[in-house]
């Protein structure tokens, strides 16, 4: 397994089918490491499509985003399924039939090794989470394992935190006092 990336390295470049709608003819685009320049970008994944832990987080995320967008955020979900598998997904899930973001298909997993959140033994990628700024540029990632599922809430309070460009003290949330 690759040494995980952190902060302040660049996130790895990646050109990945999508499944980005469940309208016929529209449901699939290529989306590259290019869409993430110039705003900030929120990336997570998870270990597989049709398992349980995942699709709580994958909605979660989806009722969250129009918090994402008021902060100039994209979101982008990923693993290691095929785009088919994430179409199929999404048409029998009725939790994840609307999601207003792209499922990135890390098909044969080289976002996920080259960032080092392969999980050892299963080869699935970790429940990790990406704040990537307007450079391209880590400032933040979260990593659970296979069994937990993360806090979409902290996500946010972390990216208004990252935002204000200022020391924020343990607990902060967006409109209280930093530290300047």
């Amino acid at each position: 397994m690759n040494r995980m990336m952190g902060i302040t390295e660049k996130f790895p470049e990646f050109r990945l089918q999508a499944c980005v709608s469940l309208e016929m003819g529209k449901e699939f685009k290529e989306i590259s490491s290019a869409a993430l320049q110039g705003k900030w970008s929120v990336v997570f994944f998870w270990p597989l499509d049709f398992t349980f832990v995942c699709p709580t987080e994958i909605a979660e995320f989806g009722r969250s985003y129009a918090q994402f967008k008021e902060r100039g955020a994209e979101v982008y979900g990923v693993s290691c399924d095929s785009q088919f598998v994430h179409l199929a997904w999404r048409q029998n899930h009725a939790d994840l039939k609307n999601l207003p973001f792209a499922m990135l298909a890390d098909y044969r997993k080289d976002l996920s090794e080259s960032l080092g959140i392969l999980h050892p033994q299963l080869k699935a990628p970790l429940r990790a989470t990406y704040i990537v700024d307007p450079e391209g540029v880590i400032r933040w990632v979260s990593v659970n394992d296979l069994s937990v599922g993360r806090n979409v809430k902290e996500v946010i309070r972390t990216l208004d935190a990252l935002q204000t460009d200022e020391n924020c003290p343990c607990n902060w949330e967006k409109g209280q006092k930093t530290l300047g």
